[in-house]
Order: C-alpha cells, then structure tokens, then sequence
C-alpha cells in the first residue's frame, strides 16, 4: 500500500474517537477491524488484516490516523 503523507484520504487505517464505553473502533480503508481497547489489540488486528510490522505502524501519520482523542488513549470518551 503506498500512502501519500498530505492526505488523510490516503491513510489506510483509522483508529476511531473513544466509544461512551471505552475502546476504539479501527478501520483499515473503512473496513471495520473491530473495538480496541489497547495497542496491542491494535496491533493485532493490523497483523490478522496482513501487516505483521503494525507496531512500527502506530506512529506514522502516513499509515495509521488518530480521530478524535489523544493517540494511544481508549478510556470512555
């Protein structure tokens, strides 16, 4: 996958705002992953859809995009 770094277009995985109950929904291309509630429930749902480096992924804006909260926090919102 090539991600162009000025565009969120582009970007293939989304890790989605807080839910009301904790956990954030992560998309790859807006496929729906499922809820997670930590990195590593990010990492491997990154690993099972076919990247097995996605822990070197979850700081790079070209690859992973953090919606609405702070990047690695999945308290309720």
């Amino acid at each position: 996958m090539n991600a162009h770094a000025g565009s969120t277009a582009a970007v293939p995985v989304a890790v989605h705002p807080p839910s009301g109950t904790g956990g954030r929904r992560v998309t790859v291309h807006g496929q729906i992953l499922g809820l997670a509630h930590s990195d590593a429930d990010v990492v491997e749902f990154l690993r099972v859809a076919g990247l097995p480096d996605a822990e070197e992924l979850l700081d790079d804006p070209a690859w992973v995009t953090w919606r609405g909260g702070p990047s690695h926090q999945y308290e309720a919102a």
